[in-house]
């Protein structure tokens, strides 16, 4: 929507026939030539500065005309793009210049109390990039591939995989993803990124060091891979508003993400969003003790999406895992030099020692450290609260008397995300998996829920099914799942 000037208490008409009232602050920063974005969901009016339209628009030309030209770029040229880019990672020198701005980057964050947690360039993050771009040099693509033939008297008709086009990514402080995400050139698609301003110098030392130059080698348009030089919020909204994406990727805080899901939804564009995580764990009454022990320390290793959020035991196990699932969580916490930390439901804190709601830790988060007591109460409305730890990992206890309730709790309260049943009872496991409304269904550890470590591809992001289930794909978004399907004719002669 655009406007030349705005009053305090206009109203704006968005989706759905709700109307939205200006600010006195939004009406005093409207400029001409600037533009607003009603988001009837949240009740939004974004402002989007006519700067940082600009920034976005020329970006998605750029990647526009760079597809145009990616017909007659052979797979080849696209494999030889990966194996440059690699090795341009490897390159020591290269990386020491790469880590030196990402430390500046890191500094600045956490000076803002901002999560750093995936923002540091570590080697391991090296390797995993490295590794990620040469997974998708062997990796073969959907474009021109016949997927499915039917035959006619006289005529075939040939269902043919191709291109989907420019692919929009918007995520917050990951550097890693710029190239994770470089896997949907595999298929020919073009890429536009805006990265959030805590990873932005990060980012923009790639694409100089490593990223263009391989472009470059393997002969690819320059605009095969654009980055929006700009961290506003407005740029990444912008991005989103615009109808010529084939889709739109948000990597990031929930409310953030279902914003620019929203924006790309509204322009008719495609959306895969990967925001709101947490993972639950339901332990039924045939659950074996040591199993669930392991799998609760396993599915605490680190704070990622798939990490454990939600715990629910059968109340009639409680006596014996409650206090396994305590141990295991302080196990975890002790990997990482912490101490924990326990939410539990009001009315089953009797299950937890006292002693737990009063002994004091120190729970790390993004904004420092925090003395805390290990186990707090909660109201049982609250077991879809992800915890966005930084170095003390946090779960949710609630009893349950059946595993049934536990399904009507995950698919009323969660993100419908992750969902794993410890039980030896297969019929039960069987039930479990076609009652939860989950993605992500499993019997063991919720860090699984990778796209490397499930299907050794690398992973552009994951999907919840917040919004309905996923339209033909599955919730691992990966390069080689971004295409689309042509149709063609072919006369057969003779």
């Amino acid at each position: 929507m655009t406007v030349e000037k705005l009053e305090a208490g206009m109203p704006v008409l968005a989706a759905g026939g709700k109307v939205l009232r200006v600010s006195a602050e939004l009406a005093a920063a409207f400029q001409p030539g600037d533009s607003l974005a009603a988001v009837a969901e949240s009740g939004q009016l974004l402002h989007i500065p006519a700067a940082e339209r600009q920034l976005a628009t020329a970006a998605v030309t750029r990647a526009v005309d760079a597809f145009a030209m990616m017909g007659s770029v052979t797979d080849q040229q696209i494999s030889r793009f990966y194996e440059h880019f690699a090795a341009m990672l490897e390159d020591d020198a290269v990386w020491a210049e790469v880590s030196a701005v990402n430390a500046r980057d890191v500094t600045r964050a956490q000076a803002r109390g901002r999560s750093t947690t995936r923002l540091i360039a570590t080697e391991k993050m090296r390797r995993g990039m490295i590794e990620g771009l040469r997974g998708w040099i062997t990796a073969t693509s959907r474009r021109g591939q016949v997927l499915e033939t039917v035959t006619h008297d006289g005529f075939t008709v040939e269902l043919v995989g191709a291109a989907l086009g420019v692919v929009a990514f918007v995520f917050e402080g990951r550097p890693n993803v710029l190239a994770d995400a470089c896997g949907v050139l595999r298929g020919g698609n073009t890429v536009v990124f805006r990265i959030g301003s805590d990873a932005l110098q990060t980012a923009q030392a790639i694409m100089r060091l490593a990223l263009a130059p391989a472009l470059q080698a393997a002969g690819l348009p320059a605009g095969a891979v654009v980055l929006v030089e700009s961290a506003a919020h407005a740029a990444g909204w912008a991005l989103f508003s615009d109808s010529r994406l084939g889709l739109a990727v948000a990597r990031g805080s929930g409310p953030a993400v279902a914003t620019l899901g929203a924006l790309a939804r509204g322009a008719g564009v495609s959306v895969s969003l990967h925001g709101t995580g947490g993972a639950w764990i339901v332990a039924a009454e045939s659950a074996d003790a040591a199993t669930f022990g392991w799998v609760v320390q396993r599915s605490l290793d680190r704070k990622v999406c798939n990490t454990l959020n939600t715990c629910c035991i059968v109340r009639s196990r409680a006596q014996d895992l409650v206090p396994l699932l305590l141990e295991n969580l302080t196990a975890a916490a002790q990997q990482r030099g912490q101490q924990g930390k326990l939410h539990v439901v009001a009315e089953d804190c009797y299950v937890v020692p006292a002693e737990h709601f009063t002994r004091q830790v120190f729970v790390r988060r993004a904004e420092g450290d925090f003395e805390e007591p290990f186990a707090e109460p909660i109201s049982r409305c609250q077991l879809g609260h992800e915890w966005e730890w930084e170095e003390t990992p946090e779960v949710t206890l609630a009893l349950v008397d059946s595993v049934d309730e536990a399904v009507v709790l995950f698919n009323e309260q969660s993100p419908q995300f992750v969902a794993s049943l410890i039980s030896n009872d297969s019929a039960e496991q069987q039930r479990f998996y076609e009652m939860v409304n989950a993605p992500f269904v499993g019997d063991n550890h919720t860090r699984w829920v990778d796209g490397q470590f499930a299907l050794n591809k690398p992973e552009l992001g994951l999907s919840n099914w917040q919004h309905g289930r996923l339209f033909g794909r599955g919730g691992i978004l990966s390069g080689d799942s971004v295409y689309t399907v042509r149709t063609r004719y072919r006369s057969q002669s003779g």
